[in-house]
């Protein structure tokens, strides 16, 4: 108004999405949580947190309710479930009673978690498995067929033992590793 400056420039707010919240030492709240930016527990909360940033238990810290977030790191005491759809990192002397849910876990040996763990994979993740097991399938199928081609030529029933050659669609099948059902070997 008098500066031409808005009044989230004069009071110092961050956009929304960047801010860090603090719930401090010595402070205790009830109630659930949820926030756009990064939040930080050193005090007390029995409630909820619904955060899409990180969340970090302090050294100090207490959670008795269930944590949501992209990321955490737990140096505290946490009483529920924690949902992290990136890294869950179990620090310190971090105490965790309940079950847990990330893509990828963290834990010091100095740390202790009991519940059940559950770990979630990214889609991109998923998609590279997915591509490798068809590869995998492809030379499979592709190795099985050489080899009934095999036992069709020979036309006999024939118990054959095979081994991978040099690269991995070659097999190799010697007449000595050939035996008929009936006995001897085949030359």
């Amino acid at each position: 108004m008098f500066n031409g400056k808005a009044k989230s420039d004069v009071l110092g707010e961050a956009p929304v999405g960047t801010s860090t919240s603090l719930i401090g030492a010595g402070t205790s709240m009830k109630g659930d949580i949820t926030s756009n930016g990064d939040l930080r527990i050193d005090g007390t909360l029995v409630g909820n947190i619904h955060c899409s940033a990180k969340v970090v238990i302090g050294a100090n810290g207490v959670v008795q309710g269930d944590i949501n977030g992209q990321q955490a790191d737990i140096l505290g005491k946490v009483t529920g479930s924690v949902k992290v759809k990136e890294l869950l990192q179990l620090k310190g002397s971090s105490i965790v009673q309940g079950n847990i849910h990330a893509g990828k876990l963290q834990v010091e040996p100095t740390s202790v978690f009991n519940g059940e763990c559950h770990m979630t994979v990214a889609p991109a993740v998923i998609e590279k498995i997915a591509e490798k097991e068809k590869e995998d399938a492809r030379a499979k199928s592709g190795l099985a067929l050489r080899l009934s081609r095999l036992v069709n030529v020979l036309k006999c029933p024939l118990d054959i033992y095979w081994e991978l050659g040099e690269a991995d669609n070659e097999c190799i099948v010697s007449p000595e590793r050939l035996s008929h059902k009936g006995g001897g070997a085949t030359s």
